[in-house]
C-alpha cells in the first residue's frame, strides 16, 4: 500500500505559512489596508472606524470577517461530511478548493475592484485554519503568528536556559513557520509594485508547492514492482 499524503510536515507547514502571509500581504496592499486571514487586525480597524463614527470605512471590513466565518463552516462541513473512502485525501482536497477559490478572487481583481476579492481570499484562510492544524503531531496555525511566536520564544528560553534539548524541535518548527510567514508577506510585498493585482497568482504558486511537498513522501516510496524487481 501507497503512503498517503502527509501534510504535518515542517516543509508544509512552512509552505502554508507562506500562503496565508502572501494572502495577507497581498489584500492589506491592494484591497484598502484590510486583511484576508488576520480578523483580529480587521476587528481593530473596524472598531476604531467605528468609534470615530466613519460608518462607510468600517463597513469595508465587514466583508472578511463575514466570509472568513463562512470558509470555516464550509471547510468544518467537508470535513464531517467527506467519505473515507475517497480517492483523494482530504487535505488535498481542501488544498485544490484553496486553490480553485484564489483562481476566481485572482481573475476578479485583474477586472474590477470588487469587495469580493477580499471576501474569497478570506474564505481561503478561514479554510486553511480550519483544516492544517498539526506540525509532526503538536498544534499550530498557519495563519496566527502571535501563538507561534510565543512557542517559539518559550522554547528558546527552554533551550537556553533550562538545557532541554527537547525544545530544539520546537525551535526549528516554529522558527521555520514564522519564516514561511515573513517569506509569503515579503514576496507579495516585492512582486506587487511589479505585477499589481496579478500578484495573488503568487499565492496560487505556493499552494501548488504545498500540495507537492505534501505528495513527497508518496513519490519518494518505491512501488511494490519496482521492490520486486
Amino acid at each position: 500500500m501507497r503512503k498517503q499524503p502527509d501534510y504535518t510536515r515542517l516543509l508544509v507547514a512552512m509552505g502554508l505559512a507562506a500562503v496565508a502571509g502572501s494572502l495577507d500581504g497581498y489584500t492589506y496592499l491592494t484591497q484598502g489596508q484590510v486583511f484576508a486571514g488576520l480578523q483580529t487586525g480587521n476587528l481593530i480597524l473596524l472598531g476604531i472606524h467605528f468609534g470615530a463614527g466613519q460608518w462607510q470605512a468600517a463597513w469595508h471590513y465587514v466583508t472578511p470577517l463575514v466570509m472568513f466565518g463562512l470558509g470555516t463552516l464550509i471547510a468544518r462541513l467537508i470535513q464531517h461530511r467527506y467519505p473515507k473512502t475517497a480517492r483523494w485525501t482530504r487535505s488535498s482536497v481542501m488544498l485544490a478548493y484553496e486553490l480553485g477559490l484564489i483562481l476566481l478572487a485572482g481573475a476578479l481583481a485583474t477586472l474590477t475592484h470588487l469587495p469580493w476579492v477580499t471576501g474569497l481570499l478570506s474564505m481561503v484562510a478561514g479554510t486553511q485554519l480550519q483544516e492544517f492544524r498539526e506540525l509532526r503531531g503538536k498544534p499550530f496555525t498557519p495563519l496566527m503568528m502571535t501563538g507561534n511566536l510565543r512557542t517559539f520564544v518559550e522554547a528558546l528560553y527552554d533551550l537556553w536556559i533550562r538545557k532541554d534539548h527537547s525544545a530544539k524541535l520546537r525551535v526549528i518548527n516554529m522558527g521555520g513557520v514564522l519564516l514561511g510567514f515573513l517569506a509569503g508577506v515579503a514576496l507579495a510585498g516585492a512582486l506587487q509594485p511589479l505585477l499589481q493585482q496579478a500578484t495573488i497568482f503568487l499565492t496560487a504558486g505556493l499552494v501548488v508547492l504545498v500540495l507537492v511537498a505534501g505528495h513527497l513522501p508518496r513519490m519518494r516510496q518505491p512501488r511494490q514492482a519496482d521492490r520486486v524487481h
